[in-house]
């Protein structure tokens, strides 16, 4: 079995500080960076979004931030803009060990669907690439770790799962946002995909 990390978009505009901070972001850069010498396999993602991306509050006037509306592919959380494309809230956290990372996948650049999932766009068939890459490698087990535990994270980890892969999350290199309960109905949601929380 070949054993992947997924290190999920630890970047400054998720860290304190950030366009859309996550409470204690920056803690998980000590814990991944303790890790990431483990793996022989290592991706990050990043999201990376144009400016102007139609899951930004400010694409939608008389929208605010958190408000939710019906986008084509489903129900969708309208941000603050975080993570423009080229912009240091966009840029990985400086203290974060990105050498051993053998491959980064950007995601969110459709600027008409946002991208939760390190594997699917949020239509949920639009794929990023991961999972060939993955495959290519013989890789069957991943284990994940970033920001957001409830969005970005569990997306990844769920679609991982149900894509066949031997997913497990590592809880203390996570950090989550916890937006109307989305904490509990994140850690529920991969346990019922078969992920291991640790």
């Amino acid at each position: 079995m070949s054993h992947a990390l997924i290190v999920i978009d630890v970047q400054n505009d998720f860290c304190p500080g950030g366009a859309l901070a996550v409470p204690d972001g920056d803690a998980v850069v000590p814990a991944i960076n303790a890790m990431i010498g483990d793996f022989r396999i290592v991706v990050l993602t990043q999201d990376w979004h144009p400016a102007g991306h139609s899951s930004f509050a400010t694409s939608h006037p008389g929208r605010a931030p958190y408000d939710m509306i019906d986008m084509p592919y489903g129900p969708q959380v309208l941000w603050p803009d975080h993570c423009v494309q080229g912009s240091d809230g966009a840029a990985f956290h400086d203290a974060l060990d990105t050498t051993p990372a053998n491959l980064v996948i950007r995601k969110g650049c459709n600027p008409a669907i946002d991208s939760y999932s390190a594997l699917f766009e949020n239509d949920h068939t639009t794929p990023t690439g991961l999972e060939g890459y993955l495959r290519g490698l013989g890789v069957d087990r991943l284990t994940l770790v970033g920001l957001a535990t409830d969005f970005c994270v569990r997306y990844s980890a769920v679609d991982a799962a149900r894509r066949g892969f031997d997913v497990a999350v590592h809880l203390p290199a996570c950090r989550g946002i916890d937006l109307n309960g989305s904490m509990a109905e994140a850690l529920s949601d991969m346990r019922g995909a078969g992920v291991a929380l640790r």
